[in-house]
């Protein structure tokens, strides 16, 4: 590192957020989020930034603390993303660096970005994977929110899928497999989820064992979640997917999530801004990458028993713009 560049002081703190029920999907249950927040500052302003490390991609919350705080910072997004490779702690780092800029220099995230002013943005709900009976309970006990996603596990899953759309004829819904479906699952459950409405099926196929989705046809919409984290997973995918979730904690910051949203449309990919289970601080800056996308799925707010301080408002799953005393 030049000498000429200040570093910033980096500090890590883990925190854990009660849910409000528990959160399961086809690999198992958790009843808490924990996160990790990354603080840069330069001794006057400091910025803040939150992630969500997930052992699906061998992170702890323990080793991505230690590496935001063993990491060495300079103001530039773009100096850390050759330092440190995508993932959790390059996340929480590059949206405490656009904190920063924002608390610097006066002007807000979308302004740095050069979009144009925010929008609200309308979230999925998620339905955690259950029998048929409750997931549609749930998704009975929700007439507010017009969006709603199913986590899926496999055996059944055409059954879940019928009860939730008998019990909301209204929603639009979408559907994530997380995974857990096999090869002859995948053309009649495929061909389920049309029947019932279903507008978007995430990660079908176990990531690596994919190459079948190039084979059949998709009468809805197929999307790589597990299988895409950066913009260099795209070319690979093009002919297996017709849309990619695209999280911060995947691709390793906001800076990275931008560009991979323009790499993606100019694939032809459609978008989901995604998002792990956190608070208000790690929804915020995917509001941004959510502006141009297909769907939204930032619902961690609401999945919570209680959010931070200045968090997200969301009525009737529709996500009011950040204030700036929380991020951005």
């Amino acid at each position: 590192m030049p000498v000429n560049v200040p570093r910033l002081d980096v500090r890590a703190t883990i925190e854990a957020w009660p849910l409000a029920d528990a959160f399961v999907i086809s690999r198992g249950a958790k009843t808490q989020a924990r996160v990790v927040v990354a603080t840069v500052s330069d001794g006057q302003h400091t910025g803040r930034g939150e992630c969500v490390p997930y052992s699906r991609y061998n992170e702890s919350v323990e080793g991505i603390a230690a590496a935001i705080n063993s990491a060495a910072v300079t103001a530039s997004r773009f100096a850390l993303h050759a330092a440190l490779p995508h993932g959790a702690a390059r996340n929480a780092i590059d949206c405490a660096l656009w904190d920063l800029e924002c608390k610097r220099t006066g002007r807000s995230a979308a302004t740095i970005a050069g979009l144009a002013s925010l929008q609200p943005v309308l979230t999925c709900y998620t339905l955690s994977l259950g029998t048929p009976e409750s997931m549609a309970a749930k998704a009975a006990s929700v007439p507010q929110l017009m969006l709603l996603k199913l986590k899926l596990g496999g055996a059944g899953d055409i059954e879940r899928m019928l009860a939730v759309r008998q019990a909301r004829p209204d929603a639009r819904l979408v559907a994530d497999a997380n995974e857990a479906w096999t090869l002859d699952m995948l053309q009649p459950y495929l061909a389920a989820a049309r029947e019932v409405g279903i507008e978007l099926i995430e990660q079908p196929l176990p990531a690596g064992q994919d190459a079948a989705l190039a084979t059949i046809p998709h009468p809805v919409a197929v999307c790589a979640d597990e299988s895409v984290h950066t913009s260099t997973d795209l070319a690979a995918l093009r002919d297996r997917y017709d849309a990619v979730n695209i999280k911060l904690d995947k691709a390793g910051g906001l800076t990275e999530a931008l560009a991979m949203s323009r790499a993606a449309k100019a694939a032809g990919f459609r978008i989901m801004a995604g998002s792990m289970v956190g608070t208000s601080l790690a929804a915020a800056p995917a509001l941004l990458l959510a502006q141009d996308a297909d769907w939204a799925d930032l619902d961690g707010p609401l999945l919570l028993a209680r959010d931070r301080e200045y968090g997200l408002s969301i009525t009737a799953g529709l996500i009011a713009l950040p204030l700036p005393a929380l991020w951005g």
